[in-house]
Order: C-alpha cells, then sequence, then structure tokens
C-alpha cells in the first residue's frame, strides 16, 4: 500500500485527526497524486533563469551614462486607474533602467505625478468625454505626434496597464503601437492593451519584438479568437506555441501558476516560488520588469554580434524569462514579511534586494 492509497484511507474513515491536518493531506494528493505527467515534461522546459538574469543585468560602469541601462515608456493612465501605470513605471526603475516615462490623460497626470517624483509623466492622452465629435481627428494626430517625437528615445514600450477601454483613447493608442513598430521599439501589451489588440490582432501580428503578457481570462479569450478552440491545459505547451506562431512570432508570456513563455519557435517555463498572495497589481510589476531586461538583453546581443553562449537567444524570450523570474523572488521575500496582508507596492520594494541576491552589482 502506497502513501497516497494511505492517505486516502484515512480520509475516507475518517482516521485524520482535526481539520487542518486533513487540509494538508487533501493537499499532499493533489500534489503528488495528480498531473506528474505534466510536471515531468515541465521540467524539461524549465529555464535557465538564474543564469539568464546574471547574463544579460549590465555591470556598473562608471563610464556610462544616463540613458544607456534603460529607458521605458509605460503608455497608460485615465481616470479611474492611476496605480497600474505607477506600478509598472516605478518597477522599471527599481531594477535599474535609467528613466521611466508615463504617457496617460490629464485627468490622471496629478495623481501619478504625486505617487513619485522619480517618474516622467505626460499628460497628453485624451478621452471620449473631453473630446467633440469634430476635433477628434485632429485631436488623435496631435496625441499620437506627441508621443511619436519622444519614440526614438525609449528601448521599450509597455502599453496598456490602467488604460481603460474608451474608444477614442483605444484608437489613438492603437496608431501609437503603429508609430512604435515604425521605429522598431520594442512593445509589450498588458492589461487593456490586450483587451485592444484581441480585436486587433493586425496591430501586432508579424512583429518579433511584440511581446503579449495575458492573465488567464485575457488568454482564455486570445486562444478563442485566434486559434478558435478553448485552451487545452492538458496540451498547454503546444497550444502557446500555435497560438505564438499563429500571430506571427510575437512572444507570449502566459501568466499562471507556472508561467509560460512562447515566440513560436520554443517554449519555456519558469515555475520558481513565487507567493500565494494573489494581490492586484502583480501584472503590472512584470509587464515594466520585462521592458527592461527585455531592453538589456537587445544591447547585450547587439554588442556581442552574436557570440552570446546563453539560450535562448531572442531577446523577448529572455526579457521574459527575466522578468518573470524576478517578479517571483521579490514576491516570495514580500510574502515571507507580510504574509496575508502582502501588497503591491511591499513586492516592489523587494525587486532590487531580489536582484541582488542573483546578481551583486559589486
Amino acid at each position: 500500500m502506497n502513501y497516497l492509497t494511505v492517505l486516502n484511507s484515512a480520509i475516507n474513515h475518517k482516521l485524520a485527526p482535526p481539520l487542518a491536518v486533513l487540509r494538508r493531506q487533501q493537499f499532499l494528493i493533489r500534489v503528488l497524486g495528480v498531473g506528474g505527467e505534466n510536471r515531468m515534461q515541465g521540467s524539461k522546459f524549465e529555464a535557465d533563469s538564474d543564469n539568464i538574469l546574471r547574463a544579460i543585468t549590465p555591470v556598473l560602469d562608471p563610464n556610462r551614462h544616463k540613458g544607456q541601462a534603460g529607458k521605458v515608456a509605460v503608455i497608460g493612465g485615465c481616470r479611474e486607474y492611476t496605480g497600474a501605470p505607477y506600478f509598472a513605471a516605478i518597477s522599471a526603475l527599481k531594477i535599474g533602467a535609467d528613466l521611466s516615462h508615463v504617457f496617460c490623460t490629464k485627468d490622471a497626470a496629478p495623481v501619478i505625478k504625486s505617487y513619485s517624483p522619480e517618474l516622467i509623466v505626460h499628460p497628453v492622452l485624451e478621452e471620449s468625454y473631453s473630446v467633440g465629435d469634430r476635433d477628434k481627428d485632429h485631436i488623435s494626430r496631435r496625441v499620437v505626434a506627441e508621443v511619436d517625437k519622444w519614440m526614438e528615445r525609449f528601448d521599450c514600450l509597455v502599453v496598456g496597464p490602467g488604460l481603460g477601454r474608451d474608444p477614442f483613447l483605444l484608437d489613438c493608442v492603437s496608431e501609437i503601437i503603429k508609430q512604435a513598430r515604425q521605429s522598431n521599439v520594442p512593445v509589450i501589451i498588458d492589461g487593456d492593451g490586450l483587451f485592444l489588440v484581441t480585436n486587433n490582432l493586425g496591430l501586432v501580428s508579424g512583429y518579433p519584438l511584440a511581446i503579449l503578457t495575458p492573465n488567464v481570462n485575457e488568454y482564455k479569450r486570445l486562444v478563442q479568437k485566434v486559434l478558435n478552440c478553448e485552451v487545452n491545459d492538458q496540451d498547454a505547451h503546444g497550444q502557446l506555441l500555435s497560438l505564438a506562431k499563429q500571430i506571427g512570432g510575437v512572444t507570449i508570456l502566459r501568466k499562471g501558476k507556472c508561467d509560460l513563455i512562447s515566440d513560436g519557435e520554443i517554449v519555456k517555463s519558469v515555475s520558481s516560488h513565487g507567493s500565494p498572495r494573489r494581490c492586484g497589481g502583480q501584472g503590472d510589476i512584470l509587464s515594466g520588469s520585462v521592458a527592461v531586461f527585455l531592453s538589456w538583453a537587445r544591447q547585450l546581443i547587439l554588442a556581442d554580434e552574436g557570440n552570446l553562449i546563453i539560450s535562448p537567444k531572442n531577446p523577448t524570450m529572455l526579457g521574459c524569462i527575466a522578468g518573470s523570474a524576478l517578479l517571483r523572488k521579490a514576491a516570495s521575500l514580500a510574502f515571507e514579511d507580510r504574509k496575508r496582508s502582502t501588497l503591491t507596492t511591499d513586492i516592489i520594494e523587494c525587486l532590487g534586494r531580489s536582484l541582488e541576491d542573483i546578481c551583486p552589482a559589486c
């Protein structure tokens, strides 16, 4: 009689002591008895995240100047949502980016500015309620032009945190994404940006520097839209590979208990321990983190001219792996201290320490 049989027998015959013990036994049965084959399969996809973090994180060199460690821009922030763009932008700075911009609506700008003087906040986006029908074309062109004049300075754009779903605003952001593609600037699509892209896949299809970071529900909508089927967790790796390939080789980071990442060519997973506390805002940290690591990975690949010894060599894959691993470590550290009261701000404060543990600055 094996261990699982004993546990089941104890539970069925009510031999288990208190309720807390019973819960632990049931948890062990789920962990040990279900999905073993999937976990064994998943282990071969596990990314070497610590070594990737060490490889792509640049040294702190006194000869470098401001901006060389990364310039990130977040497109998002409206009347209802001001926290998400702040979380994404400040996370980029906490990891080591030099400059972090936020392009938001005029209503959101004073609030986001008040969170931190470290961010460069541009109150240029507009929502339908403030735009008359006759002025829409003119204002749309003005909004896009305001962002575009900064575009060449950015190493990466994060589109979606706190964006909202205002139709006029989404139309403007669609044009901003097109401008980013023309300028060959990497784009990370998160939050309401995924709502926009799912309904207009042409914005990112075929763009290898685009990253989508869907959660459970966002991934479900993507699968239904692109593959015309339901999510298949029994073949999660294969389905993700097909999805990324079908959208023209974009990189998809499917968030979950185990983060799965694919660019349509390979699949990697990051399953290191994180936090059981699922407070809102962790996805925003992830998008800001991925933006920084993607920027660093691109710089490294260009500088090494193909001599990079780590795998994979796609900078979008490297950025996703590094961002996912660092967030999980930071969330774990924050939970050790705060337990049930862990908030997104607690996790952000652990980002620097987490990176330092893996890749010391000196």
